[in-house]
């Protein structure tokens, strides 16, 4: 039994609980619940044997971001001990409670699939008690909709390049469909069909590789007759940058740029899962770039599937080539809108670090409905510009565009790079190369945006009643 207490209302605590000592005990130990102080409480407590408070600090100060480290604490120290535990929430302001059942499994993740010594987690069930709560059943269910989503997409991420490449991306999207084949239809296109496309961008990257590239779309309810909400994954499962080579130090993390795509899996599973009455389509380019004797040479150019022509000024700027042509062809589905999720730009994390993902849309509706299920959700975004000023940096004197903007806003003009293949409907593009995954000690993917994704698909669900 884990109890959350308000640093400011401890002595309420025995108001449930009749807790042997409390005071001594508080007195001898210094315990101030302050932010994920812990005070044990083992053989002190009648209901449980095992039980210990954990500090909220103030919680008129308390902010979703503090919330997630005390989900983290808990987790740690519990998830090699026990295989359940109960969480009393009572001082917990309800607004957040949403909130913190989903930090709880955000923080249970773990990697292990290519360690012979595996983590040893045996925490199988967390229990949340309070005296009220707006927490619903069908909030619950879809805490662990998204958590199951978000899990494909780290384990998808994490999987190195020799693993999960194009074909091993549409394999995965083929179990889905054979797990939930009520809900999901895929289909796979390979290179021959996609030139039969004229999809000359997206074959400009994949011909590098001894790995074809595939175009793979997940249709979810696909006899609802309303348009359906179109998300595009970018699928560069590894990156090398082809011939614009990248530096070697840190390239191991190339095999994120796939995180795009991971994402989209990842709705997907949680869509199924949660069976949301709502038409999706989830669509991923999945390609790997290298630097072959077939590769794309800086300054080829290459048609569309558009019918615009593209003048390849640096083939690590890769993602934006596959997505242009997947981007005109999701248009069959007659979408009601369109959002790509890409790890698209290094500018972006510039511009914004680790903390938001970047959005950008001309449609001041679908700003504000992905910004407020950013909050909701935890898994924030931040508008940027996209805007018609930029777009003769992406002039070329000898095609349609070029596929750089040069070194000012390079974030900006990708997205404008982009916006030129998706003026028939709506659109925004969310640039996640900063929030996909962690570097450093805590290296790993984050599976963002689902958990966006997820609160966006619902909040539609709910406002069309």
């Amino acid at each position: 039994m884990l109890i959350l207490v308000d640093s400011e209302q401890l002595q309420n605590t025995t108001a449930t609980y009749q807790i042997n000592n409390l005071d001594t005990l508080i007195e001898a130990s210094q315990f101030k619940a302050a932010l994920a102080e812990s005070l044990s409480l083992i053989g002190q407590v009648s209901q449980s044997s095992h039980a210990a408070l954990i500090g909220l600090g103030k919680v008129a100060e308390l902010q979703p971001a503090k919330l997630a480290k005390i989900a983290q604490t808990i987790i740690q120290v519990t998830q090699k001990k026990f295989k359940q535990i109960s969480i009393d929430l009572t001082q917990l302001p309800q607004e957040f409670h949403y909130l913190f059942a989903l930090f709880l499994t955000q923080a249970s993740y773990g990697y292990d699939e290519y360690k012979s010594k595996k983590n040893e987690f045996v925490l199988e069930q967390i229990d949340l008690i309070a005296t009220h709560s707006v927490l619903t059943t069908e909030q619950l269910q879809l805490v662990q909709a998204v958590q199951s989503g978000q899990n494909l997409a780290r384990d998808l991420g994490n999987r190195p390049g020799n693993i999960c490449f194009p074909e091993y991306l549409a394999e995965q999207a083929v179990a889905l469909a054979a797990e939930y084949p009520d809900l999901l239809k895929v289909t796979v296109l390979d290179e021959q069909q996609m030139a039969d496309l004229g999809m000359g961008a997206f074959l400009a990257v994949s011909k590098g590789s001894e790995r074809p590239g595939r175009i793979i779309s997940m249709e979810y309810q696909s006899e609802r007759s309303e348009a359906p909400v179109v998300l595009v994954g970018k699928g560069i499962t590894f990156d090398t940058g082809g011939i614009s080579l990248k530096p070697g130090a840190g390239m191991d993390e190339m095999k994120y740029d796939m995180c795009g795509a991971a994402s989209v899996l990842g709705t997907m599973r949680a869509l199924c899962e949660a069976r949301l009455p709502l038409h999706v389509v989830g669509t991923i380019a999945a390609a790997e770039n290298m630097p072959s004797g077939k590769a794309t040479r800086p300054g080829d150019i290459v048609t569309t599937m558009s019918g615009q022509t593209v003048e390849i000024l640096n083939t690590d700027a890769e993602g934006r080539l596959v997505l242009c042509d997947t981007l005109t062809y999701v248009k069959r589905f007659n979408p009601a809108l369109v959002i790509d999720i890409a790890t698209l730009t290094g500018a972006c994390v510039v511009a914004l670090g680790s903390v938001l993902t970047g959005l950008f849309t001309p449609d001041d509706k679908l700003a504000a409905e992905l910004e407020a299920a950013g909050q909701h959700s935890f898994d924030r975004v931040w508008r940027m510009p996209v805007l018609e000023d930029y777009q003769e940096q992406l002039d070329s004197p000898f095609a349609d565009i070029g596929n750089i903007g040069g070194p000012k806003a390079g974030s900006v003009t990708a997205a404008c790079f982009l916006q030129r293949f998706t003026r028939e409907y709506r659109w925004a593009h969310l640039d996640v190369a900063g929030t996909a995954w962690n570097s450093g000690t805590n290296k790993g993917a984050t599976g963002r945006p689902v958990p966006l994704l997820m609160q966006f698909l619902t909040s539609r669900v709910q406002s069309n009643g």
